[in-house]
């Protein structure tokens, strides 16, 4: 089955710019943030902490590519020294979110990643430069940090990301390619490294947000942040709730956050951390292609008959530090656990589970050397450990379980990697790092059922060691060239390992962990203050690629296994304008080619080597003008786009391509204590109907719609300076 191609991508002229005639920049400051920044601590020690972060506003912005100290390599290093393909993205950036509840609009500006944002919510799948793109919910190979916490399972699954408030993010690090060694499986893909505002060490301050929209959205939000005694702090509190964009795609949610920074001496520094969620999200399911054809609205029959919806409540603690023993000498720490209870209707079964996810992080780094050669070394081990009570009842219709149990298990994870960093620097602007790590991880099932005396315990373990080499060129500080080849290691998820296709419970046994090495050359830079860039080609192989399919005798679930290899090559740029004070244009562009070289799939049998990956549109692009002619109005317009995609691996049926049109206009006023702002957005103000993404289910329920035209309005207010 066939949809009709709804519209071609428009050329992004700005972000597929030739470089050629910026090989010549224009002088500019040179970077002063010591290279050697503990990764653990996201901001320096500071008497006095700024209103606004004005080095967090974007590896677009030539402000920021100044400025900016990435941490998420786990060893800072100036954003415009970056060894690889990295994109930041800023406070400004993030504040003119028209929701402020999605991963898909703050990262939208940050070329290479897909963010699939579902029924309209805080729901995602999220994919680098095509990993863990046909995950059916979560996030995969991806490691994701929030405020140097890690989100990830010792599997390097990441469930959801409900404990994120975007609307209190400072500034997210993003850095894309196989990047196994810097925390194993998790980051296979890459690295997210969310970074929320600090406290204020000079006054108690204090916001208000509340947002109103169409689907009956709203959102409040509170923050108060403030100093004492050597701590600083900021506590905020959330409320979201809308209807989604679809039927029976209802959703609401509390999010509450604490942080309180410690600065005990120059020398020692800890953040404790302490998070709170709640979320509750209907699950419209997708639709075939003549549901679409009827009511892209609506909500898979299944779906309703059988009340699909998924709940999540979390409490995560955690404790993160930094010690310098002498001036060559650091030492970075992290401690944390999560407790989560969890509950899923799906049309088969109504599962429970309650999960207790401890874990630990340390690092040691020693600096050596003077002059134009220095060398920084690092040696550290991250350790994860979780358990899962689960149980299985069957669904009787509408979310009711029946009295009785298919599944009842304990799985124990155990998750270890060690690792070694090098990063050396000499002569003019040269600098490589080396990074070797061994992850080994543990399954353990013990089936408390034993359903008609059949006993499913089990155990099933993975280990492998990557590896991760760069290159980076800064002859001038506004100029730069990389080049990188990494390795990565995607073990079977949580998600994967537990839908067994043989039984109910039990671990699926055939299922393999999926494997990558991939090469980029890249370049990125600014001319002065008005015109910043970056472009990365690159080019991974992908051996055990994962698939989903079905068997015939349960119909209603989803399981995994190992499709074959795939060959992806692309493009990634982006780029910042800045002609006149007030006016900034943002662009990024990404081109994939993502095929198989080799596959056998369960489910499509008639797919063959040079087909195109499944939901891997060829071209992505985004685009955003902002135009602050006086000091109290705002306006913002913008667009993205994608180029068709295909549904399944056959390559037969597909999806058209689409181009969505926003705005914005936002009045700001100042006194000497207090701010405020009004905004109001509109999102696809052209009312396009179009399939947001697809998943190549074997039922043929494999769209799912994207929202049509929406407004939204919100009032901030700032109290102190």
């Amino acid at each position: 089955m066939q949809f009709r191609k709804l519209s071609a991508i428009p050329v992004l002229a700005a972000a597929a710019l030739s470089f050629s005639a910026l090989m010549v920049p224009t002088p500019m400051r040179a970077q002063e943030a010591s290279p050697a920044q503990n990764p653990a601590t996201q901001n320096p020690p500071a008497q006095t902490a700024p209103q606004q972060d004005k080095t967090a506003q974007g590896s677009t912005d030539p402000m920021g590519y100044s400025d900016i100290v990435v941490t998420a390599p786990r060893m800072g290093v100036p954003y415009s020294e970056s060894p690889g393909a990295t994109s930041v993205v800023g406070e400004d950036t993030l504040q003119a979110m028209p929701k402020g509840i999605s991963a898909g609009e703050a990262l939208a500006i940050v070329p290479g990643i897909k963010v699939d944002t579902q029924f309209n919510s805080e729901k995602v799948h999220i994919s680098i430069r095509g990993q863990g793109i046909l995950t059916e919910y979560g996030i995969r190979g991806i490691e994701v940090l929030l405020d140097g916490i890690p989100l990830n399972d010792p599997s390097g699954f990441a469930a959801d990301l409900y404990d994120v408030d975007w609307s209190t993010v400072q500034r997210v690090e993003a850095i894309r390619g196989p990047s196994g060694s810097f925390y194993g499986g998790g980051s296979s893909a890459g690295v997210i490294n969310i970074i929320t505002k600090d406290g204020h060490s000079d006054e108690n301050r204090a916001n208000i947000d509340a947002e109103v929209g169409s689907n009956q959205f709203w959102k409040a939000l509170g923050e108060f942040s403030g100093y004492t005694d050597d701590v600083d702090y900021r506590f905020s509190a959330s409320r979201t709730m809308g209807n989604g964009s679809r039927d029976h795609s209802a959703f609401f949610g509390t999010n509450l956050y604490g942080k309180a920074r410690f600065i005990v001496n120059p020398t020692f520094q800890l953040s404790a951390v302490i998070m709170g969620t709640s979320y509750f999200q209907e699950n419209p399911e997708g639709l075939n292609a003549d549901q679409v054809r009827e009511n892209p609205n609506q909500a898979n029959p299944d779906s309703g008959r059988m009340n699909e919806y998924q709940l999540t409540r979390r409490l995560t603690a955690g404790l993160v530090g930094t010690a310098r023993f002498a001036n060559n000498q650091d030492l970075s720490f992290t401690v944390y656990g999560r407790k989560t209870d969890y509950t899923e209707s799906v049309p088969s079964t109504i599962q429970y589970r309650t999960i207790e996810n401890p874990g630990a992080m340390a690092q040691y780094t020693f600096h050596s050397g003077a002059g134009p050669v220095k060398n920084h070394f690092s040696i550290g081990a991250d350790a994860g450990w979780q358990s899962i009570d689960l149980t299985r009842n069957p669904n009787l219709g509408g979310g009711q379980p029946a009295p009785y149990l298919v599944a009842d298990e304990t799985i124990k994870q155990d998750g270890v990697g060690v690792y070694l960093m090098d990063r050396l620097e000499w002569g003019k602007g040269w600098a490589a790092t080396f990074n070797y790590r061994y992850d080994n991880i543990h399954n353990e099932l013990n089936d408390h059922l034993q359903l008609g005396g059949l006993n499913l315990s089990g155990s099933r373990g993975f280990s492998k060691p990557t590896g991760r080499v760069g290159l980076t060129w800064n002859p001038r500080p506004d100029f730069g060239v990389y080049a990188t080849w990494g390795q990565g290691f995607m073990p079977p998820a949580t998600e994967e390992i537990v839908a067994n296709p043989i039984h109910q419970g039990g671990f699926n046994t055939t299922i393999q962990p999926a494997t990558s090495t991939g090469e980029e050359l890249g370049i990125r830079g600014t001319r002065g203050k008005w015109f910043s860039y970056e472009a990365t080609a690159f080019y991974m192989h992908t051996v055990d690629d994962f698939e989903r399919y079905r068997v015939p005798s349960r119909p209603l679930e989803t399981f995994y296994g190992n499709a074959g290899n795939s060959r992806r090559y692309g493009l990634e740029t982006a780029v910042g304008f800045y002609p006149v004070d007030g006016l900034a244009i943002r662009a990024s562009y990404t081109y994939n080619n993502f095929t198989y070289t080799q596959i056998d799939s369960k489910v499509f049998p008639t797919a063959v080597a040079g087909n195109t990956l499944p939901n891997s549109p060829q071209s992505l692009g985004f685009l955003d003008i902002e135009y602050k002619p006086t000091s109290n109005w705002v306006f913002g317009a913008g667009l993205d786009a994608q180029s068709q995609a295909f549904v399944d691996p056959t390559n037969v049926p597909y999806i058209g391509g689409y181009t969505l049109y926003h705005a914005r206009v936002a009045y700001q006023w100042h006194t000497l204590k207090t701010r405020g702002e009004v905004m109001i957005s509109g999102t696809n103000l052209g009312d396009k109907k179009y399939i947001a993404f697809t998943e190549p289910d074997p039922d043929g329920n494999s769209y799912q719609p994207g929202p049509g035209r929406q407004w939204f309005a919100g009032v901030r207010f700032w109290f102190g300076k």
